[in-house]
């Protein structure tokens, strides 16, 4: 089985999760609580549903995924949201305080604080894969916690799985935020290209629509 691990960064990036992990839910007949529908089996020569899910003993679904924000106001959604059930504490993260606007405090001080949490989640989920194919990154450019926290976990993922392939989805920001675009520049010197990486750009306004 090749198997993709799914990291979801900032509010962009769990509202993406949010919307992906109920379509992937829909897509293979698994309820909000991780149980599969009545008379639906789990797994089957056509059911590739292990590439994003693994099984628990008790023949439970958990996504293979990762949410993390330097602040709990998006992880705290998705933890009392309709699948909230679906994940396991461990793979929702947060910290106390965001990034500010400050592109600096989210990529030392701060974000320095929640990273080796998130890559010893990361290996958690990678030793349950028995073929680690690669990594679903989602994230804003312009976002706070999307562009300062990126940077150094693209950084570690290369360092760490430096053979696997790792597939970018960056919101980049419209117009009226300067704070977003100066942002996003900054995130260019930290380039996904520089770390192996694939990038699928989304304008900020398309996220309604996934």
């Amino acid at each position: 089985m090749r198997e993709c691990l799914s990291i979801h960064v900032g509010q962009a990036g769990a509202q993406m999760g949010n919307a992906c992990w109920e379509l992937y839910c829909l897509e293979h007949s698994i309820q909000p609580d991780g149980t599969m529908l009545s008379g639906q089996a789990l797994g089957g020569s056509e059911d590739n549903f292990s590439t994003f899910f693994s099984e628990t003993w008790a023949g439970e679904c958990v996504p293979r995924a990762v949410f993390v924000d330097l602040e709990p106001t998006a992880i705290d959604a998705v933890r009392t949201g309709t699948h909230r059930r679906l994940f396991h504490p461990e793979q929702l993260i947060s910290g106390k305080e965001d990034a500010a606007n400050n592109y600096a405090r989210g990529h030392y001080p701060v974000g320095k604080e929640i990273i080796d949490m998130v890559l010893e989640q990361v290996r958690t989920l990678a030793d349950q894969c028995t073929g680690l194919q690669g990594f679903l990154i989602f994230n804003s450019a312009g976002g706070g916690t999307g562009s300062s926290f990126t940077s150094p976990l693209m950084e570690r993922l290369s360092v760490e799985y430096g053979k696997k392939s790792k597939l970018q989805f960056p919101i980049y920001p419209a117009p009226p935020s300067v704070h977003s675009g100066w942002r996003a520049l900054q995130l260019s010197p930290d380039h996904p290209r520089h770390h192996g990486a694939l990038e699928l750009c989304l304008h900020s306004g398309q996220r309604g629509h996934l």
